[in-house]
């Protein structure tokens, strides 16, 4: 009995952290998500469309717990200082530790877009996206992604299905007229 209670009070510390070193669920945030988009879509003008694009990163920046909260906003400010190799170590750890957090992958593939590592950017842009399809910031970023990898066709159908989803991203100059994701083949 001795051994057990022993057993018991030395595992139990262990047994309790790895408990807190799990990372829960994301909240579903997808009816938040979706009047935000609906809002977006029926904005009269940039200035009330750039505040639902804003209230749309308050949900997405929302960890699922305290710890991944700190991770995330560490990265964060350590990519706004250009700390970019600071910022892709906490969002490596985000990505890791929260594997189903969207937004642990999109910042890690923001970090690699700066560094002009395409290929990896696009892994984890798809990896967000199938975490969360509606996140209009990955889709935008997945969009600039391929244009950089030369891949253009597949760029302008991702930039417009991030402009369905928000039509007041300032990316939307790309698919204009003679811009490099606009119409093809109207000249003739």
């Amino acid at each position: 009995m001795r051994i057990l209670i022993a057993l018991s009070l030395v595992a139990g510390p262990a047994m309790a952290q790895s408990t807190t070193n799990i990372c829960p669920e994301p909240a579903d945030h997808s009816a938040e998500l979706d009047s935000l988009i609906s809002a977006a879509r029926d904005a009269k003008n940039e200035g009330v469309g750039r505040d639902v694009s804003g209230k749309m990163w308050e949900v997405w920046l929302r960890a699922p717990n305290d710890q991944a909260q700190e991770v995330l906003d560490r990265g964060m400010q350590r990519r706004n200082s250009y700390d970019f190799a600071g910022a892709f170590k906490d969002f490596d750890k985000l990505a890791e530790y929260c594997p189903t957090y969207a937004e642990g992958f999109n910042q890690r593939a923001y970090i690699q877009y700066l560094q002009g590592n395409y290929e990896g950017a696009l892994v984890d842009l798809d990896a967000a996206l199938v975490l969360l399809p509606n996140h209009v910031a990955a889709q935008s970023g997945r969009a600039l992604t391929l244009m950089q990898l030369g891949n253009l066709d597949a760029a302008r159908v991702q930039m417009l299905e991030a402009l369905e989803n928000n039509p007041w991203l300032s990316e939307r100059a790309l698919v204009a007229k003679d811009a490099p994701l606009g119409p093809k083949g109207e000249d003739i």
